[in-house]
């Protein structure tokens, strides 16, 4: 996910590419495999392979030079019946109406593994916030912010940071629904600077969440940290973060990538001496003394790999290289359906998404507190309340994974489905 933040084209998903499958039929496999194991009302699954309501605008730009674009923008709602939508908002020229559902989903899945109440939600804008000015930016995310106006707010849907969208960016949408509803309301979005609402502790969440959840399961595998090596895919927000903690603690991170290849030191790299993409973006190779390709670092016989930058990148195209013990993902959806299948055959441990990296709707959650309470926490007590809600949640899962003898995956859908079906249950289905 994304770092501190949140978040679909047909309902209908067709058979997908195996090597590069949908966001939306990924999701949906998972849930079907899932479903099968737990004694689930199947018409409560029926209701969770679709979107509550997927909306769509189209958001027109007044470029800087005075020419007026149109570009796409999309916000799927998945399901609240625990809480209000909760997902993030991403600018990338790969945004789609299918990938929001797919992605809302997951939010889905992620908010009951941690036992937050909340729901899933996604969405975004079509485009490549590269080719914008921070002027053209800014109207851009002014203009969405009064399209989807009508279907957020702090008791139905919180948007939050994702791919090319930060805190500035909810800074905006935050004024502008403000503005629009007459009082200032900073619980419409998490995700924000702290000056004006946000949670200290946010941005590196996310990453925080996959290195705890990485120390857990490596010495659950009686590999402590200090015995470790990490190659992590992916130097943003997740990745740099999550690389930068297990370093802190012990732990020998041989490599690290960015989408220009990866710095590689087989004795450790020295991870606070590279910068992340938000420090300097496209840099890692820039401060490497050794370099690796990107397709390389899924090669390296590590005892963890995290894949901590975008979804689909282990394919039944390239699992069968992936060397590494253990797998605990730092981005949304990196490993596809197929390919997660043939892991767990060659006995690959694979920690999901939903629960590895929920750093980040964890501390948008206490962010939502704090502007509901209009009470800001230290980042001593943000982080100390993560690492007690990740430990609640491994423990969760760690308790189905051993009494059902289920994959770490099944077993988080396991207790986030139980959950949500529950509440199903208790709340019925309206006439």
């Amino acid at each position: 996910m994304v770092s501190e933040s949140t978040s679909t084209a047909e309902d209908t998903a067709s058979e997908p590419n195996p090597a590069h499958e949908s966001a939306l039929a990924t999701a949906r496999h998972q849930l079907a495999e899932a479903a099968s194991i737990i004694d689930i009302d199947p018409n409560i699954v029926e209701r969770l392979n679709h979107p509550a309501a997927v909306h769509e605008v189209t958001v027109p730009l007044k470029r800087d030079d005075g020419t007026v674009q149109m570009y796409q923008g999309f916000r799927a709602q998945h399901d609240s019946v625990r809480g209000p939508y909760k997902g993030g908002l991403r600018y990338h020229p790969d945004v789609s109406r299918e990938e929001c559902i797919g992605l809302s989903m997951w939010m889905t899945w992620k908010c009951a593994v941690m036992d937050i109440p909340f729901g899933g939600a996604k969405g975004g804008i079509v485009v490549d916030p590269k080719d914008l000015s921070d002027a053209e930016t800014e109207r851009l995310t002014r203009r969405f912010a009064n399209e989807i106006r009508n279907i957020i707010g702090p008791m139905t849907d919180i948007p939050a940071p994702d791919m090319g969208t930060g805190a500035q960016t909810m800074a905006w949408i935050m004024d502008a629904y403000s503005v629009q509803e007459s009082q200032t309301t900073p619980g419409v979005v998490t995700g924000k600077p702290p000056v004006i609402g946000g949670s200290k502790g946010r941005e590196e969440a996310p990453g925080r969440s996959v290195a705890i959840v990485s120390r857990e399961v490596l010495e659950y595998y009686d590999n402590p940290l200090e015995d470790a090596t990490v190659a992590v895919q992916g130097f943003g927000s997740v990745g740099a973060n999550a690389a930068r903690l297990l370093d802190d603690w012990g732990a020998t991170v041989v490599a690290v990538s960015d989408v220009n290849g990866a710095a590689y030191d087989p004795e450790g790299l020295d991870t606070r001496s590279i910068p992340s993409h938000d420090e300097e973006p496209e840099a890692v190779t820039t401060y490497a003394d050794e370099t690796i390709s990107n397709e390389a670092i899924f090669e390296l016989d590590v005892d963890l790999l995290v894949p901590a930058a975008v979804g689909n990148v282990i394919t039944e195209d390239n699992v069968d290289d992936v060397q590494a013990d253990l797998i605990v993902e730092g981005a949304n959806g990196p490993t596809t359906f197929t390919a997660d299948s043939i892991l767990d055959d060659r006995g690959v441990r694979v920690i999901p998404d939903i629960l590895a990296n929920a750093g980040g709707v964890t501390v948008s959650y206490f962010e939502w507190l704090q502007d509901i309470n209009r009470r800001a926490w230290s980042r001593e007590r943000v982080n100390e309340e993560l690492e007690t809600e990740m430990l609640a949640a491994w423990e969760a899962v760690r308790r189905e994974v051993e009494t059902r003898d289920v994959s770490w995956r099944d077993g988080a859908y396991i207790v986030a489905l139980s959950r949500i079906a529950d509440a199903h249950e208790y709340r019925g289905l309206w006439p």
